[in-house]
């Protein structure tokens, strides 16, 4: 299921970061990580958490240290402000040696110039422990953003499949009374199928064409196919209500679907019940491409 969030922190002492956390539809869990270096221990233990909290979904989580944030501070080139301070000297003797008067120069337009000022590490660097403590505290409200932003997108993808259910199930009864009418007219062809062997010149076992032609009804009736989609309607209706992950339930679920709405077309040998079939197999394939977004 498809999903974003992101979260800023700090602490005193220790850089600022920037946790980014999405995910787009998978198979299965894929983890992808982007973590600055030299932070020992941070990678193991944030797949340990959000396996624990994530059962699907190719999941891509993000982090970025503002080392100017709380890791740089400015500090006064010795040596450039000295050769800023020679080079200004010398221009204000130069300009006097031709009679021009020159400006008085501010302490902050020296400091502005360039060499100056420069940005330098402090002189000890975070704790690792400490910054991986204070990273790892944030991933929790992460992944609950994280989380209530896919329960939004959930609920909306519940309804839709629920419709999606509730019309499989409007085109299986359809399908029942579209069988019940070809029912008459399939014992009227069978008869005339049987009359026509038995007048013809070879010579047939009447009771071997019965049997067959009793066969041939059996393979054609479409009760049981009808039976489980019924039965499978009442199973995703169940996985739509049922908490924690079921993702991987509903594809398998969405494979019976269909082998009983093929099975439906092969047997139908009628042109309204083929036309429910096609329908359902139409209905059943948008379920498969929405439950591809169910964790």
């Amino acid at each position: 299921m498809t999903g974003f969030a992101s979260l800023r922190g700090g602490a005193e002492g220790l850089p600022g970061w920037l946790w980014e956390m999405r995910s787009v539809n998978g198979k299965g869990l894929d983890l992808r990580l982007r973590l600055p270096e030299g932070i020992e221990g941070l990678e193991p233990a944030l797949r340990a958490r959000l396996a624990a909290r994530i059962a699907r979904g190719s999941v891509s989580v993000s982090l970025r240290l503002s080392r100017g944030a709380g890791g740089e501070a400015l500090r006064v080139n010795a040596a450039g402000l000295a050769a800023a301070v020679a080079a200004l000297a010398q221009a204000e003797a130069a300009a006097q040696g031709t009679g021009l008067q020159v400006a008085p120069v501010s302490p902050a337009e020296i400091l502005g110039l360039r060499g100056v000022l420069e940005q330098g590490a402090e002189a000890e660097a975070p704790d690792n422990a400490a910054l991986q403590a204070s990273l790892l505290a944030d991933i929790e409200p992460l992944i609950d953003a994280f989380d209530a932003m896919r329960a939004t997108e959930g609920a909306a993808l519940a309804s839709l499949i629920g419709s999606q259910i509730d019309r499989v199930a409007a085109l299986a009864a359809e399908a029942r009374v579209a069988a019940d009418a070809r029912r008459d007219q399939a014992a009227s062809n069978l008869r005339a199928a049987m009359a026509r062997v038995m007048t013809a010149e070879i010579c047939a076992d009447p009771a071997r064409v019965a049997q067959e032609l009793a066969l041939l009804a059996v393979k054609s009736d479409v009760t049981e196919e009808l039976d489980r989609l019924d039965a499978h309607v009442v199973a995703a209706r169940t996985l739509l209500a049922a908490p924690g992950p079921v993702g991987r339930k509903f594809d398998f679920l969405i494979q019976e679907f269909m082998r009983e709405a093929n099975t439906l077309c092969a047997k139908a040998g009628n042109p309204a019940l083929t036309g429910i079939g096609l329908d359902l197999k139409h209905v059943i394939d948008q379920i498969r491409e929405q439950a591809q977004n169910i964790e």
